[in-house]
């Protein structure tokens, strides 16, 4: 898969302050990818240079293979953290206006402002002013101007703020439909539940620096700790813990189960398989639950960030 994005060794300073440190990311094709980072740590400054707000002190970034030029903007659609919509404008007028401003005649914005309207189901919203709707309305006012002209680069910053869990679910699944159409998607968030579910690439950016970054599967590989979650029942579970921490590395699990039962964490040594593990505990009792605990993009998150 080709990249559509690359950032390659960028560098900001603001003053004494530098914001970037020597950053490349590589954004595939077709994918959505995670920028994540602990507030401060420099991700909406590269976000600002991939949207020529500010110009990076060193380094370049390319587009489709292109170096990043002016005439890309009409090529990136960016929800921003902060909202910027106008209060006082009809959400039809601000949205016709914003969509001029992309490159689409009039015509053209009103057949896609229709087709966006009817499907978030918002089409008698179009005389209203912007003050008068909640948080979470203006959200998706935003959210449509930002896909309108159809870019080959979406970035979003934090686009669940304001929504509740039904049009969070909404707005992911126009995101995963999106890339599934052929866009590409920069997603910046602190909701790492939200990486989970969405992001097939991620970089981690902490006090200016990238330092880690990769596909999700492979990140989380990386962390991986050879530990299983077991639950068993057997009729002396005093007995059966004793000889399992004299084979394995063993430590007491939290889950919830109907039944009483043993539950362990049991951690294999590098020439052990899950396998041999299975194998043992069927000897000795019924396993009722059995899951390897893979860290979670939080857990990652906080590990690395902490260690750095």
């Amino acid at each position: 898969m080709s990249n559509l994005l690359e950032v390659n060794k960028v560098s900001k300073k603001f003053g004494d302050f530098k914001a970037l440190n020597n950053v490349s990311i590589s954004v595939p094709k077709g994918s959505i990818f995670g920028l994540l980072g602990p507030n401060g740590a420099g991700k909406t400054t590269l976000i600002r240079i991939i949207n020529q707000i500010t110009i990076p002190d060193s380094g370049y970034v390319h587009l489709d293979g292109e170096p990043l030029k002016e005439h890309h903007i009409k090529d990136i659609g960016y929800l921003p953290e902060e909202r910027g919509l106008y209060k006082s404008m009809k959400v039809g007028e601000q949205a016709l206006y914003l969509a001029q401003l992309k490159g689409l005649s009039k015509t053209e914005a009103k057949t896609r402002l229709k087709y966006w309207f009817e499907r978030l189901e918002i089409g008698d919203w179009w005389n209203k002013k912007i003050q008068e709707l909640s948080k979470g309305m203006a959200q998706k006012i935003q959210f449509v101007v930002t896909v309108l002209h159809q870019p080959k680069l979406l970035i979003f910053d934090e686009p669940f703020s304001g929504f509740d869990p039904i049009n969070a679910n909404l707005i992911k699944d126009e995101i995963l439909r999106l890339r599934d159409e052929g866009a590409t998607v920069i997603f910046s968030t602190h909701r790492m539940e939200s990486v989970e579910e969405l992001c097939d690439d991620i970089a981690l950016i902490n006090k200016s620096n990238k330092i880690l970054d990769g596909k999700l599967a492979d990140v989380k590989r990386q962390y991986k700790i050879n530990t299983f979650e077991v639950g068993i029942r057997a009729s002396d579970k005093d007995i059966l813990r004793k000889e399992l921490e004299q084979k394995f590395a063993v430590s007491e699990a939290k889950f919830k189960t109907l039944e009483d039962e043993l539950k362990l964490n049991i951690k294999l040594k590098e020439n052990e398989t899950p396998n041999d593990l299975l194998s043992y505990l069927t000897s000795k009792g019924e396993v009722s639950h059995f899951i390897e605990l893979i860290p979670s993009v939080n857990d990652i998150f906080i590990q690395t960030v902490k260690n750095n």
